[in-house]
C-alpha cells in the first residue's frame, strides 16, 4: 500500500502529519459554550441539505487543521457531504477557561456537541471518525453509549488509534518514536503553563520542568487535573480497548502494525473478532496517521478513501 518512496514508518508518519499536501477547505468556525462556563471551538463544512455529515475528532495536540482533518474534509467536500470538526478544549489556538483539559478518555464534551447537532438540524445520517487520540474517544464514547447511540450516527471509523493508553505512552519512549514524544510533551508543558495563569494550583511549575515523557505528564498533569489517582488510573480508566465488545454501530479500525505509537502486539485483535459490528484493518505499513501511496507526484490517502467506502457500505445513500 504505501508508496516506495515512503515505505518507512516513519517517513509515513512524518509525511501524513507535516508534509503531505491537502487542498484547502473553506471553514465556518462557531464558538459553542459549554454549560460548565467553558466553550469549544467547531468548525463547519457547508454541504447540500440534508446530506451526511461527518463528524471529526483529531489527536493528540492536533486541531481541525490537522492535515488529516483536513483530507477528510477535503473528502467530504468532493461528496458534498457537510463536515463537523471538533476542537478539543485548549487545541484551537487558545487556552480553555477552566482546569479541566482534554484528554483521551474525555467523552463528555462529544456526547453534548452530539446532542446539540441533533437539536439544531437533526442530520438523518452522522458519521464519526476520530485519528489517534480522537479514535480513543470515539470508540470509548460508542461503547458507553452502546444500544443508546442517537440512531442518526450510522457509523464510525477510527484510524491510529492507541487502544492501550499505556502501552502507547511507553511505546513512544522507544528509539526514533522519542522525537515524537518531546515534541508532543513540550507542547502540552507549554499549554499547561499557560493555565497555570489562570489556575496557579494547577500543577507545580517546578515539577513541570523536570518533565521529559509522557507518561510523566499524565502523572504529574493529566490524572489530576481531570480527577485521575495516578497516571496508571487513567489509562485503565481510558482506553478503548475495554469498550470495544460494547459498541453496537458498524465501525471500521485502522491501525498500521508498524505504528511507532503502539506496539503490534497491543492490537485489540480478539476483541475485535468477538463484536460483529467491528471491522479491522490492521496492514502491515502505515506509521501512525499516515497510509499514504501512490507515486510522489499523485499520493493517495488510503486510509480515507477507505473510510468513506466503509460509510457507503454502512448504508449513506440510504
Amino acid at each position: 500500500m504505501p508508496g516506495w518512496w515512503c515505505a518507512n514508518p516513519h517517513a509515513q508518519t512524518l509525511w501524513g502529519s507535516l508534509l503531505r499536501p491537502v487542498p484547502s477547505v473553506v471553514l465556518h468556525r462557531e464558538r459553542w459554550e459549554t454549560p460548565d462556563g467553558d466553550f469549544l471551538d467547531l468548525d463547519h463544512l457547508a454541504g447540500e441539505p440534508g446530506a451526511p455529515l461527518v463528524l471529526l475528532l483529531h489527536g493528540l495536540e492536533g486541531s481541525s487543521r490537522s492535515r488529516q482533518i483536513a483530507g477528510f474534509l477535503a473528502a467530504a467536500r468532493r461528496k458534498n457531504w457537510r463536515g463537523l470538526a471538533v476542537n478539543f478544549r485548549s487545541c484551537s489556538g487558545e487556552i480553555n477557561r477552566l482546569r479541566r483539559s482534554y484528554h483521551g478518555g474525555e467523552t463528555s464534551d462529544l456526547d453534548w456537541v452530539i446532542q446539540r447537532v441533533l437539536s439544531k438540524n437533526a442530520p438523518s445520517k452522522i458519521f464519526c471518525v476520530g485519528g489517534s487520540l480522537g479514535g480513543n474517544v470515539l470508540l470509548k464514547y460508542l461503547g458507553e453509549q452502546g444500544d443508546a447511540l442517537p440512531a442518526q450516527i450510522r457509523a464510525a471509523a477510527a484510524i491510529s488509534t492507541p487502544f492501550d493508553l499505556e502501552q502507547s505512552a511507553y511505546a513512544i519512549e522507544k528509539g526514533f518514536a522519542k522525537i515524537y514524544m518531546a515534541r508532543l510533551v513540550q507542547s502540552l508543558k507549554s499549554k499547561t503553563r499557560a493555565k497555570v495563569k489562570a489556575h496557579p494550583q494547577c500543577v507545580d511549575l517546578r515539577a513541570l520542568a523536570r518533565v521529559r515523557t509522557m507518561a510523566e505528564f499524565d502523572d504529574l498533569v493529566t490524572a489530576p487535573v481531570n480527577g485521575f489517582k495516578s497516571a496508571r488510573d487513567y489509562w485503565q480508566d481510558s482506553s478503548s480497548k475495554q469498550y470495544l465488545s460494547k459498541i453496537r454501530r458498524p465501525a471500521l479500525l485502522i491501525n498500521a502494525k508498524d505504528d511507532p505509537f503502539l506496539p503490534e502486539s497491543a492490537l485489540p485483535v480478539a476483541e475485535i473478532a468477538a463484536n460483529r459490528y467491528l471491522k479491522s484493518e490492521f496492514p502491515r505499513q502505515g506509521g501512525h496517521l499516515g497510509f499514504i501511496g501512490g507515486s510522489l507526484w499523485k499520493q493517495q490517502a488510503w486510509a480515507e478513501e477507505r473510510a468513506f467506502e466503509f460509510f457507503e457500505e454502512a448504508g449513506a445513500g440510504g
